[in-house]
């Protein structure tokens, strides 16, 4: 008989891998910027763009203008952190406490940074994840414990 995952279990699962994937992406598009960065600085200078949405010239502007050690450093770094998170989400799948304790770990290091950022403004997406981090970390707590 299978064993059926309880169903907090599966939505933390659920968020993580869909953290990984928005990780993995970003990380894919810093290392294109880097390796296509001159054809971006030619874009960003080009008629092309004129009159287009003010939104992608400012994106383009601000990626532009991000120095290329910077640009490898974080595709690099973004990227490592997506394959962890990938891992921490297969581990939680399967119940492995080393996935619930590494969970644990990096969300309760997260948790300052975060607190700062709510600090220094409030916005919707930074109340969310915080208290998404905290459900996650709670359930894991007790969840942990139980076993």
């Amino acid at each position: 008989m299978k064993n059926k995952h309880p169903p907090g279990l599966v939505a933390i699962v659920i968020y993580k891998g869909f953290v990984a994937l928005l990780l993995a992406a970003t990380s894919l598009v810093l290392l294109l910027v880097l390796k296509n960065h001159e054809a971006l600085v030619t874009l960003s200078q080009s008629y092309v763009l004129e009159g287009k949405l003010e939104i992608i010239e400012w994106l383009l502007e601000k990626v532009i203008n991000v120095k290329r050690s910077t640009l490898k450093f974080s595709g690099i770094a973004v990227g490592i952190y997506a394959l962890v998170t990938a891992i921490e989400s297969v581990g939680l799948w399967y119940e492995k406490t080393w996935a619930k304790i590494l969970v644990i770990g990096l969300v309760t290091i997260s948790i300052p940074p975060e607190i700062f950022e709510l600090i220094k403004g409030l916005t919707i997406l930074k109340v969310l994840v915080f208290m998404i981090n905290i459900a996650v970390l709670w359930y894991l707590i007790r969840h942990f414990y139980k076993h």
